[in-house]
């Protein structure tokens, strides 16, 4: 299946390296911007506990890049400007462009977002199978948010606040996103193409991927603890 839309949407997304910027803040989300630039808020982290979760998240934003959801967005708001300016010169009392608006809202925008999320998320789906990622951890990580409960911090017990989120959460019909209900859902109509992805070959690539992976951690690992220890050596030399 042809999961984006143009040569140039793949032409970005394979040629173009994707930077990953981490953005101090409560705010539990992720976005992309043109040019593969993914921006992770630290929030977000109160409900990831291992690399396979934070590729669930970060693989829906790179499906954003290669479905080019960026440039419908903009196509569509242009013509939707358009025709609003046109109402505006037909009844310049703005009485059917105050209805314009919030019907193009409802009835375009928001199931539109809603489309290209739910696309995002099978995309980035297939995208952490292919990687070896386990794919099961995209429904963790999304099954977490929806109850609120985030990861026990400084030893801590969990936190939950499930009741106060679901109250802050709008009907889906009203919301840019689909509701927790209906992505755990999709993710379970997805998991056995992505098991079949992730397990191909008898399980065998991904096996040797991972191991590589691990032994990639314990070696910046190690160059991290060294930098830190040069950094207090030069730091009690110079006192």
């Amino acid at each position: 299946k042809q999961y984006h839309s143009s040569s140039s949407a793949d032409a970005d997304f394979y040629n173009k390296p994707f930077t990953y910027t981490i953005i101090q803040s409560d705010q539990v989300n992720a976005f992309v911007l043109p040019g593969n630039h993914i921006f992770v808020y630290t929030g977000l982290f109160q409900y990831i506990q291992n690399e396979d979760e934070l590729a669930a998240v970060l693989g829906h934003e790179m499906a954003h890049v290669l479905a080019r959801h960026g440039g419908e967005r903009l196509s569509g708001n242009v013509h939707m400007t358009l025709f609003g300016r046109l109402l505006w010169w037909i009844d310049p009392s703005l009485l059917l462009y105050s209805i314009f608006v919030p019907a193009v809202k409802v009835l375009r925008e928001l199931p539109h977002s809603r489309e290209h999320e739910v696309e995002a998320d099978h995309i980035g789906l297939v995208l952490a199978s292919e990687a070896c990622f386990d794919p099961r951890a995209a429904k963790r990580v999304f099954g977490a948010m929806k109850e609120g409960k985030k990861i026990p911090q400084d030893g801590n017990k969990a936190n939950t606040t499930s009741q106060q989120q679901q109250q802050q959460q709008p009907p889906e019909f009203l919301s840019t996103h689909p509701s927790y209900d209906s992505r755990l859902t999709n993710f379970d109509n997805w998991m056995s193409e992505a098991m079949s992805i992730y397990n191909a070959n008898g399980g065998m690539r991904c096996q040797r991927i991972r191991r590589e992976m691990a032994e990639a951690r314990k070696i910046a690992s190690a160059e991290h603890m060294r930098r830190e220890e040069e950094l207090a050596r030069r730091r009690r030399h110079r006192g």
